[in-house]
């Protein structure tokens, strides 16, 4: 008996030992990425990827952004607001511009905008002050430093809200008279006469 006990006592604590390390493992956070629709930070677009990123970077430019990156395929832009008095918030724009297809005369451009919400902390200092023969003295003066720390990121989501910018982008696109668009069908377009 005593020997089946001293086989159980080990084998007891072993499997105690691995479920508490189980129960120690923090749980996975859970990534909200459906994959379903490809429209909400996407478009294409007739035209070439450049017209399309001055598009962009014009409808930005418009809205308040600042253009901290423009170049022929890609514009960053970032523009800050502060809803109320202790907190502040930062939106940075992404746009990439993508050839699709051989030609090049159709463009995709992907769209995604992240906030980052920022709180103001304050933080209490004390003040000491030496004095020759008596050594350092602690005087009750505190003050207090202010900073703003980042409390929060993430995507915007919001179909509505890339819609509008799409919208303003389409646009800038019908008034940019720069390189000609064929119509990729121009040779199934009746021609005058045959009607």
């Amino acid at each position: 008996m005593a020997t089946c006990l001293r086989a159980f006592v080990p084998a007891a604590i072993a499997t105690a030992a691995a479920l508490a390390a189980c129960g120690s493992l923090q749980a996975p956070v859970p990534v909200q990425e459906s994959f379903e629709s490809a429209t909400t930070f996407t478009r294409t677009y007739a035209a070439t990827d450049v017209q399309t990123c001055e598009a962009a970077r014009r409808t930005l430019l418009s809205q308040g952004y600042v253009i901290s990156m423009a170049a022929p395929e890609q514009v960053r832009a970032r523009k800050s607001f502060q809803p109320v008095p202790e907190t502040h918030v930062e939106v940075e724009f992404n746009v990439v511009c993508t050839k699709d297809g051989y030609a090049g005369k159709r463009t995709i451009a992907f769209v995604n905008a992240v906030q980052e919400r920022y709180a103001l902390k304050k933080s209490n200092s004390s003040a000491s002050l030496g004095v020759g023969a008596f050594g350092s003295v602690s005087l009750p003066f505190t003050g207090s430093e202010e900073s703003l720390v980042k409390v929060a990121s993430a995507t915007i989501s919001s179909a509505d809200f890339y819609d509008r910018f799409f919208v303003l982008v389409e646009r800038y696109l019908a008034g940019d008279p720069g390189q000609r668009i064929e119509p990729v069908s121009s040779a199934l377009q009746p021609v005058q006469g045959d009607e």
